[in-house]
């Protein structure tokens, strides 16, 4: 069966994966969807909720089933306990896929006509649309959803914005917050919503959601096993490891910042392999894998009591992640990025 995508291109679409608004299958989280359900049937939902966990494991799907379900049962008293399943075929599901319906604001963040790309952060612009968003009449009487996916993204102005939305919500709306770190959203936005913390998907229903996606998994079960503990209970991460070279571009910078030689042959092969025109995924999973080595390094080293080398590795994790900012805001050479990132792991981490 090909894939057909109807949902707009966001900023981190994978080519072949259904965005979470085209998704027609929930896999994992029944009990949070359980808890959610019962709370909307006996017309106890809250008003703003929080889905926190990390990148990847289906919180942003979760988030338009709910919508779905909310507005295929306005009653909430006569909607069933479990929360509906979409049907690809129905105008309701192709609506809200498209960004089409009237009862449900995505916002995320929005093109960069500059760069013909996205812009880095959600802007106080899109926020904004919330407000004539709700200004409008409810369709049919039923709930109008508002999903920020992720709400870590919004810069100072858009989260100020949201603030006020969240403070005096019209009734019948629903707030739903994206967040893969909820420290990074001001203390105010969290006091007015209720939390649901998801938790990554185990080995089983990271299996279900991979056998949905081409290509096929790999036969070997040793090879399914590395696959399933490198991605971390994260179906994104899995996408990325097997289908954009991310288990090679992993085991080659570990290879480079835990070997006893510096390889500057093998850096600047692994920084020409990222940092193509058309690798912007590839130079993504060298980020995310350097920022990790960064964080993991510094968590053993804070475990075994060696203070001043845990606050070094979270100092260079810090800068890390400023350089990874400044690259993509100016759009700085790629290669020369790699390189230094390379050399500050090997600083850092053969102290």
């Amino acid at each position: 069966m090909i894939f057909e995508r109807i949902a707009p291109e966001q900023h981190d679409t994978l080519d072949g994966v259904p965005e979470p608004s085209e998704t027609p299958l929930l896999i994992g989280h029944s009990q949070a969807a359980g808890m959610l359900t019962a709370a909307y049937r006996a017309g106890k939902l809250p008003h703003a909720l929080i889905f926190s966990g990390p990148i990847g494991i289906g919180k942003a799907t979760l988030a338009f089933h709910l919508a779905h379900h909310l507005l295929k049962h306005p009653d909430f008293a006569q909607a069933p306990e479990s929360i509906a399943t979409p049907d690809p075929a129905s105008s309701l599901f192709r609506q809200i896929a498209t960004g089409a319906h009237p009862g449900v604001l995505h916002l995320t963040r929005p093109p960069n006509d500059k760069t013909k790309s996205f812009k880095t952060v959600v802007t106080v612009d899109e926020i904004r649309k919330v407000n004539r968003f709700l200004s409008l009449t409810s369709h049919d009487g039923s709930y109008r959803v508002v999903i920020v996916d992720p709400a870590d993204d919004m810069n100072a102005n858009a989260a100020n914005a949201l603030l006020k939305n969240l403070e005096e919500p019209p009734a019948r709306t629903l707030f739903i917050l994206i967040v893969h770190a909820p420290g990074s959203l001001l203390p105010t936005i969290r006091s007015r919503c209720q939390v649901v913390r998801l938790t990554p998907l185990d080995a089983d229903d990271l299996m279900a959601v991979l056998e949905t996606t081409e290509p096929a998994l790999p036969d070997d079960p040793a090879a399914r096993a590395a696959l399933v503990e490198r991605a971390g209970g994260s179906a994104r991460n899995a996408i990325l490891l097997t289908q954009y070279g991310g288990l090679e571009i992993a085991s080659t910078l570990d290879a480079l910042v835990t070997g006893r030689k510096s390889d500057v042959g093998g850096a600047f092969r692994l920084a020409e392999a990222v940092a193509g025109r058309d690798q912007a995924i590839q130079f993504d999973i060298f980020n995310r894998r350097a920022l990790d080595l960064l964080s993991d390094a510094a968590s053993q080293a804070a475990l075994a009591g060696d203070l001043l080398r845990a606050k070094t590795l979270s100092d260079t994790w810090h800068e890390a992640l400023d350089a990874i900012s400044e690259t993509d805001t100016y759009n700085l050479d790629k290669k020369q990025h790699a390189l230094t990132m390379i050399d500050r792991l090997n600083s850092a981490m053969r102290m």
